[in-house]
Order: C-alpha cells, then sequence, then structure tokens
C-alpha cells in the first residue's frame, strides 16, 4: 500500500496477523509487555521514540499502538492524531506514569481509545490489548468473521465473562466446547469466533444442525459411507467430521441430536477416531468440537433423553453466552454496530442510536435476544425516510414498554482524587449538565458519543 504523504510502500500485513506497536523509552518495559504479548500470538514490534514510532507506522501496518505519554522527543499526546492518520484503522491507547486528567482528556480528544496508568503489573495493559483485539477479531472484514461478531460485542461483564472464557479455551484448540445460552445469544458466532482465534480461519467450518439430521441417515451425514453400505449408496462419500479436516465441526442443538446416533457420536469424541458406515478403516478426528444448545442438558438426561456419558463428554468445557436482558448496557454498542451494517446493505446514512430510543430497547426484554435487535433495527432502518431512528419506527411490542428517558442518577461530588474517580465525577457531572442526555454529555466533555457510553460501561453507570 502507497503512502499518499510519504510515497512509501507499506509492507503487506497478514489478514488475520494482529499487529501491536509499544511506544515506551523505557526498554526494559516495552521488552516485558511485548515478550508477553507475542506469547499469546500477537505480533509485536516496540519503538522508544516518537520519530520511531512515526516512521515505523508508515512503513507497516498495526491494528493497536500503547503508546507512552512521555517520550524522550514528544509528547505521546501530541502523535495520536498523527498515528491514527497514518493508521486510520488502528486502536491507541495512551499510557501514563502520572495521573494526569487534563492530558487523559486531551488524549480522548485526540482520539485515543483509552488511558491506562502504568503500575509494576503488566496485567491491565494485556487485558486491554486482549480486548481490543476481540473486537478486531469479531468487526466487519476482519478473521472471516464478518458480520458474525456483533452478538458478542459489549462491555458488560456478563459478556465480558463469556468472552474471557473463549479467549482462555482458544489456546487449547482441540479442547471440546459445549456453548449454552438461550436461541439468539450468538452461540454459532462463538463456535466461529473460536473456530478463527483458534488458527482454524486456514481449515473449514462446518456448522451441523442436529435438529435436521434424518434419522435413517444421520451417521452417513456425520461420518460419511463407503459404497453399497446401504441402499442407494452407489459411491462413496466423506461426513462432516472428515470434511472438517483440521478446522472445527459446529454441532448446533445437540440436545436434539437423535438418541440412536449419541453413542456413536460418544465413541467418536472418546476415541478421537470414527468409521464410515461400512468400512473397517479407522479414521483420525483432527477438527475441534464444539457443541451448542438452548436446552437444559442436565434434565435431559434425568428425563432419559439424553446420554449421561456424552454429556461429560461434551462439557469439557462449558461456556454461559448471556441473554440480552441481563447485558443492557450493551445496548447502544450493538445497535450502532447494526445501525452501520444496514447503512452499507441498505444504503443509508442513518445516525447512531438516539437516547429516545436507547431506552426504549433498554426497558423491552428481548425474548429473542441479539438475534431480535439485529431484527429490529433492520425493520427500523427500512421504516424510516430520514437519518434518525425515531420510537414510532418500532413495533407496538416494543414501544409499549417502554417509558420516556430519564437521566441517570448523578452524584453530586465524589470523594477522593485518583484519576478514575475525577472522571467518573467529570461523567457525572456533564450528564447532570445535560440532563441525562448523552450526546449532549458528550459535547460538554469535547468526546465523541461513543467515547461517552464507554466511559458510562467502565465505570457502571449505565443505570
Amino acid at each position: 500500500m502507497l503512502d499518499k504523504n510519504r510515497n512509501t510502500v507499506r509492507s503487506k500485513k497478514p489478514a488475520n496477523e494482529f499487529r501491536v506497536l509499544v511506544v515506551d523509552d523505557e526498554s526494559t518495559f516495552a521488552r516485558s509487555l511485548a515478550k508477553r504479548l507475542n506469547r499469546m500470538g500477537m505480533k509485536t514490534s516496540t519503538a522508544s521514540t516518537g520519530a520511531q514510532a512515526l516512521s515505523m507506522s508508515v512503513i507497516r501496518s498495526y491494528d493497536l499502538v500503547l503508546l507512552d505519554q512521555r517520550l524522550p522527543d514528544a509528547n505521546g499526546v501530541d502523535l495520536v492524531p498523527v498515528l491514527l492518520r497514518n493508521l486510520p484503522n488502528c486502536r491507541v491507547v495512551m499510557m501514563t506514569a502520572y495521573e494526569a486528567i487534563s492530558s487523559a482528556v486531551e488524549a480522548m480528544r485526540h482520539g485515543a481509545e483509552d488511558y491506562l496508568v502504568k503500575s509494576t503489573s503488566l496485567d491491565p495493559l494485556v487485558e486491554k490489548t486482549i480486548e481490543v483485539r476481540s473486537r478486531w477479531m469479531l468487526g466487519s472484514g476482519r478473521s472471516g468473521l464478518g458480520e458474525f461478531g456483533h452478538p458478542l460485542t459489549g462491555k458488560s461483564s456478563a459478556i465480558k465473562h463469556a468472552m474471557a472464557q473463549l479467549q482462555e479455551v482458544a489456546m487449547a484448540p482441540k479442547t471440546t466446547v459445549l456453548l449454552l445460552g438461550e436461541s439468539g445469544t450468538g452461540k454459532e458466532v462463538a463456535a466461529r469466533f473460536l473456530h478463527v482465534s483458534s488458527g482454524g480461519h486456514k481449515a473449514d467450518f462446518i456448522p451441523v444442525d442436529c435438529i435436521a439430521l434424518p434419522n435413517e441417515l444421520a451417521e452417513s451425514h456425520l461420518f460419511g459411507h463407503e459404497k453399497g453400505s446401504f441402499t442407494g449408496a452407489v459411491s462413496s462419500h466423506s461426513g462432516y467430521f472428515e470434511a472438517a479436516g483440521d478446522g472445527t465441526i459446529f454441532l448446533d442443538e445437540i440436545g436434539d441430536m437423535p438418541f440412536n446416533l449419541q453413542g456413536k457420536l460418544l465413541r467418536c469424541l472418546e476415541n478421537r477416531t470414527f468409521r464410515r458406515l461400512g468400512s473397517t478403516r479407522e479414521l483420525p478426528v483432527n477438527a475441534r468440537v464444539v457443541a451448542a444448545t438452548h436446552q437444559n442438558l442436565a434434565k435431559l438426561v434425568e428425563q432419559g433423553k439424553f446420554r449421561h456419558d456424552l454429556y461429560h463428554r461434551l462439557a469439557v468445557f462449558p461456556v454461559h453466552l448471556p441473554p440480552l436482558r441481563e447485558r443492557k448496557e450493551d445496548l447502544p454498542l450493538l445497535a450502532d454496530e447494526f445501525i452501520s451494517l444496514f447503512n452499507q446493505r441498505l444504503g443509508k446514512q442513518v445516525s447512531p442510536i438516539p437516547d429516545t430510543v436507547t431506552s426504549l430497547l433498554e426497558n423491552y426484554d428481548f425474548p429473542g435476544n441479539v438475534r431480535e435487535l439485529k431484527n429490529l433495527i433492520e425493520q427500523a432502518m427500512v421504516k424510516t425516510r430520514g437519518t434518525v431512528l425515531e420510537p414510532e419506527h418500532f413495533p407496538d411490542r416494543v414501544r409499549n414498554d417502554g417509558p420516556t428517558f430519564e437521566a441517570i442518577p448523578v452524584e453530586s461530588r465524589i470523594t477522593g482524587n485518583t484519576l478514575g474517580q475525577v472522571e467518573k465525577n467529570m461523567i457525572l457531572d456533564a450528564l447532570k449538565k445535560a440532563g441525562g442526555n448523552r450526546t449532549k454529555a458528550a459535547k460538554l466533555l469535547g468526546i465523541t458519543r461513543y467515547a461517552l457510553l464507554r466511559r458510562i460501561q467502565k465505570f457502571d453507570l449505565s443505570e
């Protein structure tokens, strides 16, 4: 890629490689952080001066810059807009050893995503990097996930816990995972995320709808068959496990798998081998197995509808995906993600979701979870003739449950003077002055509405 300002050819970055640039003149700190991130599968470079960082941002692409505030030749805050011009798809996180609220706010105004106070522990910086990488992997056009990533977007404690579990088990690419959660919570999205983050993007992702498996041909569909193994088998055929290869096989709605097939699946999982129908040759299972269900499998076991031994074989690493009603603070971000998606699909320029609609959605239970939210946003965007979504663009079932917007409760003063407390107090004051209107509060603070929403979620002010 040619940089228009410097006539320099930028090196091509592999589509599935997450690159981090650590800019800090403390070489021991920078090397330690880079080494830890590299062990987690990220491609990390270091720079010790502002000039070096700018030079590297011209010749290489980065997805995240961890930028120290005080450098030998520059103030890190002043570098933020230049880095973002050179790297338009990059995130910048400021690192500072000094709790200076004015510098932090200025960095946010210049486009920094966040700022963190450096300490003796690298954990906060590593956790922030993992969070940014998760959003990068789930983003449109990255890692093969495309729009599938939206249901896992969010800053709520519930979704962050689920994402932390997914990140953890992604490091064990052969471990069987059981995804639990209501319909519409994003179980297939989570399975695809595991597939990609485990390095499976180079192989196939094979989704299998267990409800749709025909009883008489279910074994053949899963494991394949040899020519002549049954009436109509005019040629040999590979099954889903064979087709998955070194990738991922996703057994959706495993609770509905025919009982007579459950024993054969158990043997397959225990031995990590299978046979084609009509064959005596053992074939290896190289794929990761991810199963999912909205049902209570333990209850099905008690009722004799699901094998006890298969249940324990599948639940090696269970992950619960929370319903939307348990993560309402993620609604604005999710809605804006869907608005962006449908702006592209429908050729529209609808603005981010207004507070009136946010309030409406926050007071709705969403029995269909994130899938229902996506459908509601698409429906509303088809109805609107302007650039702003209004309550009347949503169906009666949503409007009847949504009272008018109420200001977020505000404390008059917070004791203490740490950077986080001062920032929280500033946000509360701005919300109070704006009458609870987040768009107006963001303008008062001189930051974007999205940046304000992140701070509201960070300090648990959504209620």
